[in-house]
C-alpha cells in the first residue's frame, strides 16, 4: 500500500492477468504520512486482503464474474485464549482504544506508537497469509513487543493493542500463547479475489439513489451536493461503465454534484453504479494514456484504481 499516479499504478499490472485495456481511480484513503494511501474501506487484491471494510459501499466481482456492490461490515475479530473476542481493523492507523492488524502490504513496519504489540505466526495446521477474506486463522504469539512500531515481514502478522484498549478486554499474554484471528464479513464474500471500496451507491436496479447528505460541516458530507470532479463505476447486463466528469475548470467544466452524476449514470443504461472518489483524484486511463484533464493540472498519487484488462481465451 502507498501512494502512486493511476499511470505508475498500471506498471505494476502483472502480464499473467492480461493486457491493461482501461483504469479508473478507486476508494478515498487516508492522506497521513505514516498510513499515506491505506484505503478507506475494503479492498481485495488478486484474492489478498489488504484493508477491511467500514461500511462504507464496496464493489466486488464474485467468482463467475459477476459485479456486486452494497455496504459491507466488517464482523473481523481476535479471539484470546480465555474466549474473549476483540474486534480488529487492518493496515490501518490503531486507534489508541482499538486493536489493529498488520501485515507485510502495510510496509516494513507498523508505524504505531506506544501500546504493545503481538508478533504472531502461523499454528501447525492452520492457513496462513497471503491474508483472505472470510477465513479463520490460529495463530501462535511468538513475541511481545512495548511501545509500537514492530517489525515487519512476509510470514508473520503483528497485532497491536492501544494503550486504551489493553485495559479493555484484552487479557495478559505469554509468548507462545495461542489465538483465533477471523476475517468475516456481512454479506459473507467467501472466494472473492477482487474487492475496491467508494460510495455513496448512486444507482440501485436501474433507479437513481436519493443522496442524503448528512447535516454535517466536514467537507466528506458538505461535497456531495456542490459540483466537484467525479469518478464512478456502473453497469448492466451487457457493459461495465467507467465515468469520470472533469471539474473545476471554468473553461472546461465545473464538475457534478452526486445527483446529477447518478442522473446522467442512468442516462447511460446503468442498472447499478457507485461513486469512486473525486476531486483531484478523479482520473480515467485509457488505451495507453491519461484521457480526462484532472483538475490539478497533473495526475494526482491515489492509493487504488479499477483496472480492466484483456486476456486471451
Amino acid at each position: 500500500m502507498g501512494l502512486e499516479t493511476l499511470s505508475s499504478q498500471l506498471c505494476l499490472v502483472k502480464s499473467n492477468l492480461g493486457t491493461v485495456v482501461a483504469a479508473i481511480n478507486g476508494d478515498f484513503y487516508q492522506r497521513e504520512k505514516a498510513y499515506a494511501g491505506a484505503p478507506r474501506g475494503l479492498q481485495i487484491m488478486d484474492g489478498e486482503l489488504l484493508s477491511g471494510p467500514s461500511r462504507s459501499a464496496s464493489l466486488w466481482i464474485d467468482a463467475l464474474g459477476e459485479p456486486h456492490a452494497e455496504k459491507v461490515a466488517s464482523q473481523f475479530q481476535i479471539t484470546w485464549p480465555d474466549g474473549t473476542v476483540s474486534p480488529f481493523g487492518l493496515n490501518g492507523e490503531r486507534r489508541a482504544d482499538g486493536v489493529e492488524l498488520y501485515t507485510h502490504a502495510v510496509g516494513s513496519s507498523t508505524h504505531t506508537t506506544g501500546g504493545f504489540e503481538l508478533i504472531v505466526s502461523r499454528a501447525e495446521g492452520s492457513g496462513w497469509l497471503p491474508l483472505r477474506v472470510g477465513r479463520t486463522y490460529t495463530a501462535r504469539v511468538r513475541e511481545i513487543r512495548e511501545g509500537g512500531n514492530a517489525p515487519l515481514t512476509s510470514d508473520i502478522m503483528v497485532v497491536s493493542v492501544g494503550p486504551a484498549a489493553s485495559h479493555r478486554g484484552v487479557p495478559q499474554l505469554r509468548a507462545g500463547a495461542g489465538l483465533q484471528i477471523t476475517t468475516a464479513t456481512l454479506p459473507a464474500l467467501h472466494g472473492v479475489r477482487t474487492a475496491i471500496s467508494g460510495g455513496p451507491m448512486l444507482v440501485r436496479n436501474g433507479k437513481r439513489e436519493r443522496i442524503d447528505a448528512a447535516h454535517s460541516e466536514s467537507y466528506e458530507f458538505s461535497s456531495m451536493g456542490e459540483r466537484h470532479p467525479r469518478a464512478a463505476v456502473g453497469w448492466n447486463e451487457r457493459c461495465l461503465f467507467l465515468v469520470e466528469v472533469d471539474g473545476r475548470q471554468k473553461k472546461l467544466s465545473v464538475g457534478m454534484t452526486l445527483d446529477e452524476l447518478a442522473t446522467l449514470l442512468t442516462k447511460l443504461g446503468c442498472e447499478e453504479a457507485m461513486n469512486f472518489d473525486g476531486g483531484g483524484s478523479a482520473t480515467l486511463w485509457y488505451d495507453g494514456q491519461v484521457r480526462n484533464s484532472p483538475c490539478d493540472r497533473m495526475e494526482r498519487e491515489i492509493a487504488n484504481c479499477l483496472v480492466i484488462v484483456r486476456k486471451e481465451r
